[in-house]
Order: C-alpha cells, then structure tokens, then sequence
C-alpha cells in the first residue's frame, strides 16, 4: 500500500493543470515536468520502448513473456488536471482507517467533507482515504490512473511467473481540455484495443459516453445614458438572461442523471455593449443531441428576428459523441474488463458515463477503448478524494486483464 500511495502524492504534488484557451500542444509547459519525470520512472522500472514526443504524448511497451501470439492490448491515461479548479501547491491529507464521520479539510476556512452530503464515502469506512486540504483539487483525475498503471506493469516486471502478451500504454496530455486525444498516433500505439482508466467509484466500466458540443452565443447591444435610454438601449445582459430562459430550465447538470442529457451553462460574462455565454451540450442519444444544438441555433435565430437592433451570433462546434458504436461490434473487450474485475472480488458497475474520455475520441481513431475506474471521487474540486484501496484494486484489475488475455 505504501509504495503505491508514494507513487500518487509524488505524482499530484506535480503541478499539470491544462488550459483551455490555449491553442498550443500541449496546453501548458509545466504539463512536461511530469511526463519527464514519468519517462524516466519507466525506463528505471523496466519498461522497453519508451518515447515521449513532441506533442507529450508519452509511450512505452511491456513484451510479451508467452510463445503464443495474443492481441496487444493498451492501457492510457491522462497526465493533466482540471482548469476548473486550482492545482498549485496540493497539499495531500492522508486519513487511515477512515470513521465513516466528517472530515476537516481545512478548520480556518471551516470546509468539511460529508458523508451527510458525500454519501459514497460511507462506502469506505476502514480504508485509508487521500483527500485535499480544502485549497487545491487533489489531482486523481487522473494521476491516479497513472499511478494504477506504472504500478500494475511494475508489478508485471518483478513476477514474471505471470503471463501476458504485448502491452502498450500511453499517458497523455491535455485531456481536460477535450484535446487528449486529438494527436494520439494510434498506428504507433499499435495496441488491438485498450482501456482508459480514468473513471470513478470503484467498479466502474464504461463502454457509453455523451455526445458532446459545444455552444459560444455573443450577443451585441447598444450603449445609451440610463437616463436617456428609453427606446434607444439594448441591453445584452438582458438578452443573455432571455437567451438562458428559454432553453429548458430541468435540463442541466444538477437535475438529470442517468442518460439525461443537459444544457451547461458554464461562462456568462457580460456588459451592456457586449454579452458572451458558452454552453456545453450533452446527451447519449445522437438524434436528442442534434435535437439540443438545433434548439440553441434556433432560439438565436428567433431573438435575432425579435430585436432588430441587437445581433446575437452563435458558434456550435462537436467535441466528441459516443463510444458506443464502437464498442459494441467487439464487446468481448468490455467482458475481459468484467471477468477481471471480478476475479479481484469487485462488483462491476457497467453504466454510461455522464461525461467524456479519452476512449470516446479513440475509439473514433480506431482503437475500441472502454473506461474502467481509477478510484477517485468528486473530481475537479476541493472535495476530491481517492481511497488507496480502491487504487490497489485497479492496479489489480490491470494485471488481471493481462493474464485473461494470454490465456485466450
């Protein structure tokens, strides 16, 4: 347990927070402080082949140990944090032999992790949980799944008694930033498919994932003294508020679950001259999400057509639409992760992700990618947390799938 949860404070104390308003790849220099360090630690460990490009993309291979020819297959994950929320300077809180009561993460500030308002902690009473201080995001998203990873083929190193064929894995950058994958080389990857390991709770396996776009609506108005503005001002702000009220007010984040899809509504930022709000759209099913963007387009149309003197321009562009498809012509794939999950005692919890990964995008590439959890919870802010037992049993599941596949 000590070696792996050194591994990931050593990891999060990196500092690899993206930016996505950069076009430059990858989006932020500091980003190669741990992918150097990373190339590093898995030349030392053992591993053959290992590259780090031009674009960050880190890529090393575990030979095969078995006469017998099998699918290489391929584990990524992501080595940048979340803009959302701060990664400077994390300072890990390590609680073992958690109560199940509340956590103090930061007593000046009075900031407080709940089960009465976290409810899955309750799940790991008795386990040593990794938590932030109340300042920073913690960072487990995903170095957590880079630790599980370098772990797992370490391990596979130092037991050579277990047989596995061709591995590949890849760490990349800027994933929180919906450009993870956009420069994978997948024919240099050379894996018959892989699996990210960028999810949640423990158990978790992904093979669905939204469709996703994003929506940027800048609406032009006019500026007149208040006290001369009858009939003569238009004022953005308030058809930014129109523009937000009339998409519907139950489909958003925090009230959908499950296969709902959403309307976000993530930046207003606004003056009377000149009002911007980026939405992101989400939904599984591809015709409700072309549905959602037709709505968006739409109701700029109308405002446009009802103020004749404001201007209202709109600019959807996709991100990423769902894995599914891909998958499931190979579902074979999803059920090695299952079997192996269960071999390490867990309980497969196979559901869609309300949200996107690096698999999505490289299934498209051509390299079928399901997700399997990397442990950790409420990410992208204070409240992160991950339990090293729950890392263990990824690195588990790793080694698992490993062998289920030699043995095919």
């Amino acid at each position: 347990m000590q070696a792996i949860l050194d591994r990931f404070i050593k990891y999060i104390k990196i500092d690899t927070q993206s930016d996505p308003n950069n076009p430059e790849f990858p989006s932020t220099k500091k980003q190669w402080n741990l992918a150097k360090l990373l190339v590093e630690e898995l030349n030392s460990i053992g591993m053959t082949d290992v590259t780090l490009d031009k674009n960050c993309y880190i890529m090393a291979t575990l030979p095969s140990n078995i006469e017998h020819t099998v699918p290489t297959i391929g584990f990524v994950a992501h080595i940048d944090t979340s803009p959302d929320f701060s990664s400077t300077n994390i300072n890990p809180q390590i609680h073992e032999n958690y109560d199940g009561k509340d956590i103090v993460l930061n007593k000046e500030q009075n900031i407080i992790l709940s089960p009465d308002y976290f409810e899955d902690l309750l799940l790991y009473k008795g386990q040593t949980l990794i938590t932030t201080d109340g300042t920073t995001l913690l960072g487990a998203d995903d170095k957590a799944g880079v630790t599980e990873i370098v772990s797992a083929m370490e391990y596979l190193i130092k037991h050579p008694e277990i047989k596995h064929g061709n591995i590949r894995i890849c760490f990349t950058p800027d994933e929180e930033v919906g450009k993870g994958a956009h420069l994978f080389d997948v024919e240099k990857f050379g894996a018959d498919w892989a699996y990210t390991m960028d999810g949640s709770e423990i158990g978790e396996l992904e093979y669905e994932n939204f469709n996703a776009a994003s929506a940027k609506i800048t609406i032009h108005g006019k500026i007149v003294h208040p006290g001369y503005a009858k009939d003569k001002m238009v004022n953005a702000i308030t058809l930014g508020n129109e523009f937000a009220s009339r998409l519907p007010q139950n489909e958003v984040p925090e009230k959908t679950t499950g296969y709902e899809g959403f309307f976000h509504l993530h930046t207003f930022n606004g003056s009377i001259e000149k009002t911007v709000l980026e939405y992101i759209i989400r939904d599984h099913d591809n015709d409700l999400f072309e549905n959602r963007k037709a709505l968006i387009r739409n109701i700029a149309k109308e405002m446009n057509t009802e103020n004749d003197s404001a201007t209202i321009d709109i600019e959807v562009k996709d991100q990423y639409f769902n894995m599914k498809e891909k998958i499931e012509p190979v579902m074979h794939i999803v059920t090695i992760a299952k079997n192996a999950m269960e071999q390490a005692g867990i309980k497969p919890i196979i559901k869609a992700i309300r949200g996107g990964t690096d698999g999505s995008q490289l299934s498209y590439k051509g390299l079928p990618c399901p997700n399997i959890f990397a442990g950790g919870h409420n990410f992208h802010g204070k409240y992160e947390y991950v339990p090293v037992e729950s890392m263990l049993k990824a690195t588990e599941v790793i080694v698992n799938i490993a062998q289920i596949v030699a043995q095919r």
